[in-house]
């Protein structure tokens, strides 16, 4: 048995706007973002130094290329523990989907090993550790849905909008092929200014997700997908065909591929996960899961 397993939430982005492109090479981004109660699973056994990865995934690497080894070494170089530990990944999330299963499982190394290593990075040195390993890392380290801004790293706990999410279904949705992350942000750019969004409608968003009775699909944004559909229009079709048949808004999850529409006690859920699997074939990674917290905070 592990010394200890952390559970590695998937993430989705009911709303992503990008407002422009920084000095630095990266891109300004607003976006709200609730973790998910499915995800990958990090088992981790404490050794006296050095740092292994196993996966069950044999096409990830095993190396400082993951996430998992990177976040193990920026805790290292912070904290200064001597310690090691032997990493078994079980892949659940798929890879170019979206939904942050790479970060998620980074920050779950962090916090595994700051636990075997007795805390001895706080919450400040934490965060700083996250941000270092990539720029989605830092809403890992929160338990309700967050507001990301800048490129990712200043992260704003949100409890009127998690009062409106936690608990909510969602089925997920995500087709064969993946997107490119890097490629995504290159081709948002390439159309760049008309693709970025105006600061002030995007901060009115962020006050309709706090306040607003509307419907959350309606509150809905994502700036890839206009970027996504161009070069997959199975993803355009799909949006349309379950808007046509069942009623549906299918939306991207930050630059894709996988999808996911709000479910409520009306959805027809199996005839939708039906013609998805007919039209995207059955290797459609197809999975049902609610909002982190399942419960409404106080």
């Amino acid at each position: 048995m592990p010394d200890l397993t952390e559970f590695c939430p998937a993430k989705i982005n009911p709303y992503l706007a990008v407002t422009g492109k920084r000095d630095d090479g990266f891109h300004d981004l607003v976006s709200v973002v609730s973790q998910l109660s499915v995800g990958d699973y990090l088992e981790v056994n404490a050794t006296d130094g050095g740092f292994s990865l196993t996966c069950d995934d044999s096409s990830l690497p095993m190396d400082g290329r993951n996430l998992v080894i990177r976040a193990a070494e920026i805790f290292r170089e912070l904290s200064g523990w001597a310690g090691g530990a032997e990493f078994h990944l079980r892949k659940i999330l798929p890879s170019g989907a979206g939904l942050g299963g790479g970060s998620s499982d980074a920050v779950a190394a962090l916090r595994a090993l700051n636990r075997v290593s007795g805390g001895m990075l706080g919450a400040e040195a934490m965060h700083e550790a996250a941000a270092r390993v990539g720029s989605d890392c830092p809403l890992f380290l929160q338990d309700q849905a967050v507001i990301m801004r800048g490129r990712g790293e200043r992260v704003e706990v949100a409890p009127a909008v998690t009062r409106r999410m936690a608990g909510r279904e969602v089925l997920l949705v995500k087709p064969a092929f993946g997107v490119n992350t890097a490629w995504a942000y290159r081709r948002l750019a390439a159309r760049a200014p008309d693709s970025y969004q105006d600061s002030g409608p995007v901060e009115e968003a962020m006050r309709d997700w706090g306040g607003s009775e509307r419907d959350l699909s309606a509150l809905g944004f994502n700036a890839f997908w206009p970027i996504a559909a161009e070069k997959f229009p199975a993803l355009p079709a799909m949006a349309t065909q379950l808007w046509t048949d069942f009623g549906v808004h299918l939306q991207m999850s930050g630059s894709g591929s996988a999808c996911f529409l709000w479910l409520d006690d009306s959805t027809p859920v199996d005839a939708i996960v039906a013609h998805v699997q007919q039209a995207w074939g059955r290797s459609t990674w197809i999975e049902r899961a609610s909002c982190l917290p399942v419960s409404n905070p106080d």
